[in-house]
This record gives C-alpha cells, structure tokens and sequence, in this order.
C-alpha cells in the first residue's frame, strides 16, 4: 500500500508531504484545482516519462518520494531479480534536475525507468478513461480470465515449455539448414578424404624419400665414383693405402727422438684406421648398389602424389596435410551422422509439443469452467450499476496455434440492451460503461488475487443517484482487501470513504499553489454539502450530508 507521497517543485504544487492509510481514500477537488497535478506527480514515481515543463521553479530540482508497505505482495523473488535491496519500507525517489535529466531510486539504489516500471506494476494501478481502454486488449481480458482460473502455475510452465519448443525448433532449422548445405559439399569432401587416406601419407618422411629417389636415379654414377675412389685408394705402389704405409714406416722411426714424433706417427696411424673404413664402407656400398627401376618408380610416383596434394591443399607439410583429413573426416561423419540428429531434434520437439498440449488444455479446461461464473458475477454487479439488460458472452476457442499464454482465443462480446446483437466490446460498449465494466471486474478480481493498491481516476463520470451509491458501496467492498483511491465529483461515493483529503488551489504572495489537505470530520460534512449544494451551504444539504455520512 501507499503510505506516503512528497512531492516538492511540480507543477502548482511548491511543497506537498502527506500521509495516507488502509481502505477507502477520497480525493475531492474543484475542477482544475490540481488533482490532475497529483497524479502526474504520482506517475512519476510509477515510471512515466519526465518533462522539464513540469518543474514550478526552473532553477531547482523536482523531487518525488512515495513509500510503500509491500509486506504482502510477495515482491522478494523481484527485488533479487532487479538486484535491488527488499525493503518492507520501500521508497521510491524521482528527481528531475534543472538541465531536464531525470534521475531515479528504488530504496537508495540508482535505477533505470525500465526497472522502475516493472516494481511499481506491482505497486498501484492508476485507473483512468485511457485504462479503461485495456478492456478491449486480449491480453488484458485473458489477465482477468485467468486470474479467476488460478491458472498461474500453469501459464509459467507453458511459457518456459514454448520457450524450449521455440528453441528446438530453432535449432532444428539450423540443423536442417546445414545438412543442405553440407550435402552440397559432401561428395567433394569425400573424394578428397578419401584421396588423403589412399595416400597413406602417416608414415612418409619426405626426406628419405627424396634421398632413395636420388640415389636410384644415379645408381651408374654412383658405381663409377665408387669404383674410382676403391682403384684410387687400393692400387698397388701408388695407391692411397700403400703410399699411406710407406708414410707410416718413416714416422715410426722418428717417434723415439721427441712427444712430437710420436704423436704425428698416432696420428698417421689414425688416418690409416680410418682409411680402412672408409675403403670398407666403399666395399659395402658398391655391393649393396643395384638398379631397380621399379622401386624407382614408386617412389617418384609417390613423391609425385605428395607433391599433388600439397599443392591443391595449400600446404609444403605433412602435418598439414594430416590435420586436414582430420578435419574432412569430420565432416564427412557429421553429414553421415546429421541425420541422426534432426531425428533425435525432431523426437524432442514431440516431447515439448505433448508437455504444450497437455498443458494448454489444462489451461482451457480452467478458463471454461470459470467464464459462466464470471460471466454471471459480471452481470449481477452491472444491474447494481444501472445496466439491467447488459449481457456478456465470452467466447473461448482452442486453436492449433501456441500463443503465449496457450492455444486459445478469447473474445468479449457485450450487448447493453434488450434486443441488441451482441458485438465486440469496444465497438459496442459506451465510454460510461465501460468505466463501470471495469470496476466491476476489478471488484471481482479482488476476491481472487491480491491486486496493487488502485487509484481510480473520476470513474464516476457520467453517472449520479443511486448507481453512484452503488459504486462507492463496491468500492468500498474492494478496501476491505486492498487500498482503494477515488477521485470523484460525487457526495454518494465520496462518504464511503475512510478518509477524505481536498485538492485546491490557494494564492501565497501572488503565487497560485495546489495544496492537499486531510479533512476531519466537520470538515468533511462541509465538503459533501458543497459537492450537493455548491459553495453556499444550506441547512439542509448540512443535514443530508451528514446523512450520508453516518
């Protein structure tokens, strides 16, 4: 509930601190005496836009304060969302600076309008003609249809199942826009992979290779050179071998006279060693030497095939080349196993499609079972308000389509009078009527749910006597399970109330200020023998006033 509202530079209004309570609250005024200017006030603090015309005094800030008990409307899990401190006390601070930005606060902590709004839907409805429009919106009547239905448990598990339903069916499509495109390049890719795995390119060393591929094309070469440096170096008296030994004989005779003899013979005799191995290895090699052209022809051919693949794949390594069959066989698998997968997608997508099914027929199943009921409490409350002949026939259809609150369409048709058609709300229904239409139905929406405090916005026009009466009785009935504000023109409506503040104007050193005052109990007999009789009060409207009081 509202507790407080302060409301300092806005509009007519110089400094404004007051105190509300439970029940039913009266607002009276005469017109244009700034009830409209305590409202705007009000909706700042609600989220509404603010407007730098709105400051009174252009050189200082516009500050608005509400505070609210929300003790029972169950606001934590909110709070937490919003990432806001839960305050059973929570105030809610607007401030428009003199350069027109707006600033605003939920207990202390800076927020934007977008988060205030969706905290303070929670915390007063403000009814006006423009609200009253809602009762024309589908969305608005499924609200209604649905709080009476108790089908809010059900909604929130429809909504996050059609929330996954349009995920799968999003990823279907993708999938599904995949596979089309990967069966464009499936085959390609699958020629390549398997040109890749015919290679057999794991175990090539392109080094080797290139080194058989060598020493095969120059077998003869090879074999002559051999066989020049085996005659060069085994001839006899003047071969390497033998000079090599005469030239070992001479030193080892020098090697006793001085260390530097005797190493140059260790040398000598080294290079002998190694000249055997070397003349050795000769011997092998030109045993091992053969031609063997189809040995050679494999490997150019494989050289050739390597060479090939490096090139069409933009490579010099075979790393590379094994990194990209690997990726080929990949999706080569994955086109061969997607398939599989929309299956599986589409087996999900059933899955949600029964859980919705079943889920939207729960919900409709409620909404019939209590539309007759409403429908009959509508027409009861209406007939009170001076509609006797108004008729309601509310049409629920299940369609095949998932809406975001199930499968049905909903549809209000009204008829006012004794034979008239019935036709679509909005088109059949007068601004007047539709005014008491909607109080009706919130009447009836408070025995339901726990609805935010309500302020409604001169809801009486058009109607007086006893249908006004009956209006301040309902409004009256609805404080007893919420807080409930009128602004009205009306004595009948306005002596319902549990308390009753005046909205006028007052003129302080030739400045014109909207002043808000709680009236006592003289005060208030006063006001409503002004609103029945005018400003000069007779006995008699005295006498009814406190008649209607009392």
């Amino acid at each position: 509930m509202l507790n407080s509202l302060y409301i300092k530079n806005y509009a007519l209004i110089d400094e404004l601190n007051v105190q509300f309570n439970n029940g039913l609250t009266i607002i009276t005024g005469e017109t244009g005496a700034g009830k409209s200017i305590l409202l705007g006030g009000l909706s700042l603090v609600l989220g509404k836009r603010a407007d730098l015309s709105q400051i009174k005094t252009t050189d200082e800030k516009c500050i608005i304060e509400a505070t609210f008990d929300v003790a029972n409307y169950n606001l934590k899990p909110l709070f937490k969302r919003l990432d806001l401190d839960y305050d059973v006390q929570t105030i809610i601070r607007r401030e428009i600076l003199p350069s027109g930005k707006s600033r605003a606060f939920i207990n202390d902590t800076p927020v934007t309008l977008d988060n205030l709004v969706a905290l303070s839907t929670y915390l007063i409805d403000i009814h006006s003609q423009h609200q009253t429009q809602q009762l024309t919106d589908d969305n608005y009547q499924f609200k209604v249809i649905d709080a009476l239905a108790n089908n809010h448990t059900q909604l929130e598990l429809f909504s996050n199942a059609l929330r996954e339903f349009k995920t799968h069916i999003k990823d279907l499509k993708t999938l599904e826009a995949s596979k089309a495109e990967m069966i464009k390049e499936y085959d390609y890719n699958l020629f390549l992979l398997n040109e890749l795995e015919d290679a057999n390119i794991d175990n090539i060393n392109i080094e080797n290779l290139e080194s058989q591929y060598e020493e095969l094309s120059n077998v003869e070469l090879i074999g002559e050179k051999l066989s020049s440096a085996k005659t060069i170096l085994g001839a006899e008296e003047i071969g390497v071998t033998e000079q090599l030994s005469i030239i070992k004989q001479e030193l080892s005779k020098l090697s006793s006279f001085g260390k530097p003899y005797e190493v140059l013979k260790e040398r000598i005799e080294s290079v002998a060693i190694e000249l055997d191995d070397i003349s050795t290895e000769i011997d092998n090699l030109e045993d091992n030497l053969s031609a063997d052209p189809q040995e050679l022809q494999q490997i150019s051919d494989k050289l050739q095939t390597v060479n090939n693949l490096f090139q069409k794949h933009s490579v010099s390594e075979i790393e590379d080349l094994i990194e990209i069959r690997t990726a080929l066989k990949t999706k080569v698998e994955t086109t061969d196993s997607l398939d599989d997968t929309i299956l599986s997608k589409k087996k999900e997508i059933e899955k949600v499609e029964t859980k919705l099914n079943s889920l939207a027929s729960k919900i409709h199943t409620n909404r019939e079972k209590v539309i007759p009921v409403f429908v009959s409490k509508l027409e009861t409350i209406l007939k009170d308000l001076g509609m006797p002949n108004a008729k309601f026939k509310i049409q629920l259809a299940e369609t095949e389509t998932y809406h975001t609150n199930g499968k049905d369409e909903l549809q209000f048709l009204f008829m006012a009078n004794k034979g008239s058609n019935f036709n679509e709300l909005k088109k059949s229904a007068s601004g007047g009527e539709l005014s008491r239409i909607m109080l009706a139905i919130k009447s009836i929406l408070a025995e339901y749910i726990q609805l935010p405090s309500i302020m409604f916005d001169e809801i009486d026009t058009g109607v007086s006597g006893e249908i006004s009466n009956k209006m301040g009785e309902i409004m009256k009935q609805m404080s007893q399970r919420m807080q409930v504000f009128t602004i009205t023109h009306l004595p009948q409506i306005a002596a319902k109330g549990n308390s009753h503040f005046k909205v006028f104007k007052n003129d302080i050193e030739d400045v014109t200020v909207t002043q808000l005052k709680r009236l006592d109990e003289e005060e208030r007999v006063v006001e409503i023998a002004q609103m029945l009789g005018g400003l000069d009060v007779s006995d008699s409207a005295m006498a009814h006033a406190k008649q209607l009081l009392n």
